[in-house]
């Protein structure tokens, strides 16, 4: 049986993984609790990146750069290869919003270079493609 810390991981990724600010909040209210406790720096991360992109979609691009960014740290310590390839996506998501198609164009190239590193297929292909659509909006 799934522990309760690993279920509310899970929700709060595919939360923001669909764009639900509203279902994040609701679960990382539950996971950061139980990840602080045990200083399970995995979901921590997730925790962090999930506040992020909740944060980036309700127009607060301040709180949203500082979570994603400790999101990033996390993942940069445990050399986690996939998990800042998807953090670098939701970095240069908030670039965009922030209409910063450099800074937006420099987080995909960061995320295709992990996603090659570990040759995330799916990732890559989604990668290279925001790439194209950041190069045609300059």
């Amino acid at each position: 049986m799934a522990h309760e810390h690993i279920v509310y991981m899970m929700l709060t990724d595919a939360a923001a993984q669909l764009g639900d600010g509203d279902a994040i909040d609701r679960y990382a209210t539950l996971l950061e609790p139980l990840v602080d406790k045990d200083v399970h720096r995995p979901y921590q991360a997730v925790a962090h990146r999930g506040r992020g992109i909740a944060y980036r979609l309700r127009g607060d691009f301040n709180k949203a750069g500082d979570h994603l960014s400790k999101a990033l740290q996390i993942f940069q310590d445990m050399d986690a290869a996939w998990q800042l390839g998807r953090t670098h996506c939701a970095l240069a998501q908030l670039e965009i919003d922030r209409s910063n198609h450099k800074g937006a164009y420099d987080q995909y190239l960061q995320a295709l270079e992990k996603f090659e590193r570990v040759q995330a297929l799916p990732e890559m292909k989604r990668t290279r493609a925001a790439l194209e659509g950041v190069e045609l909006a300059e």
